[in-house]
Order: C-alpha cells, then structure tokens, then sequence
C-alpha cells in the first residue's frame, strides 16, 4: 500500500499551482468543502481561517449555518464563503445530516468534503485528501484527525477513547476491499460526488448520530474503496469545556462499541488492577515486606506496560500518554452513562434531544439493534449518530 503522509499535498500542489490561491470561486470547483455549524462562534472562525488560501485544487467553501442561536452566521458571513441556512429540520432527523444535506444539494464540486467547524486544516489539507483519493482509488476518504488536548481531563479521556477506537475500527481492515469493516470519521470526510448520490448522502442515514460510519458502510456495501487513517493535516479540538465533553461523549461513545458495558467494567478493571497492585507495592514496602512488594510492583508493571502500548496507538504526546492512566475510570464511567441514556432514550445535544432510534431505513439493516453498530458484516447501519458537533 502507498504510504500517505502530510507532504503528499505539497506534491500535488507543486504540479498544480505555484502560489496558495486566496479563494477559488469556480464555476467548477474540484472540491466542495461542507462545514455544518450549530452554535459554533467560539471556533468556526478558526476553522475558515484555516481553510482559506488553501494550495492545490479548485475548491469552494459552503457553511452551513444549522438554526443557530449564536454570532455563527455573522462570523461565516465575514469570510469569502457561501453563508447557507440549514433546511427545517424533518421529524426523526439528526441536525447534522439535514445541515450535511443541505450543503450537499447546493455544492457544485466533483468532490465533497465535509468537515467540522471546529477543525483546522494545514494549507495542504484539501490538496493531501484529494491526490491520496485519487491514487489509492477509494471513493471515500476519511481522516481521522490530530486531536488538540488542553486541560487534565482531555489529556486523560483522549487518548484512552481514540486507542479504544484505534482497535475496533481498525484502518487496514476498513481499507481492505475483502474486509466488510467500514468506518469513517466525519470531521474530515470526502467522498466522490457521484458516489455520494448513488448511495443516497445523509438522506440515507437522515437518523444517524454516527452518520459518518453509516455513509462509510453503505459505501463499502455498494463496492466503492474506502480510505481510512490517522493524520496530521487536520487537527480538532473537540470539547472546549468537561460539560461538553460529558454531553458530547454521552451522546457518541456507547454507540462506538459493540459491547459498551463490558468495555467499560473491563477498564474500570484495568485500572483498579494497576492502581491496586502499586499502592500494595508502597504499602509493603513501607512496612519491610521486600518480596511482596517486589511481586506486587511487576504486576503493576505488567497492567502498565500492556495499558501503555494500547494509549500509544492513540497519536497523542507524551504527557497525554502518562495522564490517561487517570482517563480510565472516567471513560469507564461515561461509557455507562452513555448506555443507560441510549436505552432510556434520553440524549441531548446542542439543546436537541434524541430519543431511542427508529429502525434503521436501509433496505440492508435487517439486523439494526437500537443505539448502537458493530463493524461487521452481519450488523446494521448505525441507527443513530456520529460525532455530531
């Protein structure tokens, strides 16, 4: 497989153009750059900034302004980008895929790439997507992008959270042809016009929170080439505050894994296994017994050292990585939480509620279970949601 990394926008920029563009208002673009926005004025500024002066291909910027109560719309308005107004939303919709589908219907690009507005894209972001599309023949492309971590609790839950996504949606298996995974991740998703249409775009998965892993199943189950990693081009932070991020986790994280509450006493498990065996270490130690502390301070080496190199694969730095042995009794207990409100039917997000999920419309997803998608052949569509911000 080719390795694609950051310079391969640098590439494609160096044979398309030689200097950034300041906007690209074709007639024609190559890419339509999508941005739903709900309440997004502490961030979406950041986001166009990023996206402006973009190297490499034609492309168009549509935000979609999804009812806001806030200065979002002033703050598009301010940029050289198409300001549209998100369509009604239709009973037993999701926001975010009546905003995506709004933005889609008025896109004019041979590409779509819908992204968050709480992104920020390097100036090769949309040039890398594009040529690695291209090149590796995949009809949708998916990054999953650097996460931004600041205070201690988004230091401890990141990486905790991404290492258990790394594991079950795992990158060589959604990009095998062969394989019936499938996952995407809608902060930056692009996908090829034509395809989007044929497999029937957000309309399809009008009741999904975890729209962006539904579109990328009915990709795959329609033939097209998914291409799925971790990169830098893109980067988020995804929750500026712990109420949101307890909002925000509630609504996605439960549907994420296909067994939530085993994953989560497993961890709380875990946990309690390392804490447990280092403070049995201390306390014999302090009190002369040398051979018990000794054993109980390998095995809380050994719960380490495993704990360690699953939080690795998550991408994130050092101190993240050393903090997130606090991240598993939280993790622990928001996966439950997010259980327990999927089941009750109570999730709220953005002053929306979502209740417990309809059957799933896809003539595919005779196994829909409520709430919640496993990437495997004999499972449903995701019912009801992504990471909708």
């Amino acid at each position: 497989m080719v390795d694609f990394r950051a310079d391969a926008g640098r590439r494609y920029h160096q044979r398309r153009t030689a200097s950034p563009r300041i906007m690209h208002p074709a007639i024609n673009p190559d890419v339509s750059v999508i941005v739903p926005a709900r309440n997004e004025e502490a961030c979406l500024a950041e986001c166009l900034r990023s996206l402006i002066g973009q190297h490499g291909p034609a492309y168009e910027v549509i935000v979609v302004d999804d009812h806001s109560t806030d200065a979002t719309r002033a703050i598009a308005e301010g940029f050289p980008v198409r300001v549209i107004a998100a369509d009604a939303l239709p009973s037993g919709w999701s926001g975010k895929c009546n905003a995506a589908w709004t933005g889609a219907r008025s896109a004019k690009g041979k590409w779509l790439l819908f992204t968050d507005a709480d992104t920020q894209h390097t100036r090769e972001s949309i040039a890398c997507g594009l040529q690695e599309a291209i090149a590796s023949g995949a009809a949708l492309l998916s990054y999953s992008p650097k996460q931004d971590v600041q205070d201690f609790w988004e230091h401890a839950l990141m990486p905790v959270i991404f290492a258990e996504l790394a594991a079950t949606y795992r990158p060589a298996d959604v990009c095998d042809p062969g394989s019936p995974a499938a996952a995407a991740n809608g902060q930056y998703l692009l996908i090829r016009r034509d395809a989007y249409e044929a497999i029937g775009g957000h309309a399809a998965v009008a009741t999904a929170i975890l729209e962006d892993v539904a579109l990328a199943k009915r990709a795959k189950q329609a033939g097209h080439r998914l291409q799925f990693r971790w990169s830098d081009v893109v980067s988020t932070r995804m929750y500026r505050s712990f109420p949101l991020m307890w909002e925000g986790w509630t609504k996605n994280l439960a549907l994420l894994f296909p067994h939530p509450r085993r994953l989560a006493l497993s961890r709380l498990a875990e946990f309690l296994a390392i804490a447990g065996c280092a403070l049995v270490a201390m306390w014999k130690a302090s009190i002369g017994e040398i051979p018990g502390a000794a054993l109980a301070a390998v095995l809380a080496l050994l719960f380490g050292i495993s704990f360690v190199i699953r939080i690795r694969r998550a991408h994130f730095d050092w101190l993240s990585n050393a903090m997130a042995i606090f991240g598993l009794p939280l993790f622990a207990m928001l996966l439950l939480n997010s259980s327990i409100s999927h089941n009750r039917g109570n999730v709220n997000w953005k002053g929306r509620q979502y209740g417990t999920a309809p059957k799933c419309p896809d003539a595919h997803a005779n196994s829909c279970r409520r709430g919640r998608s496993v990437l495997s052949g004999k499972t449903a569509l995701p019912p009801a949601a992504q990471v909708e911000k």
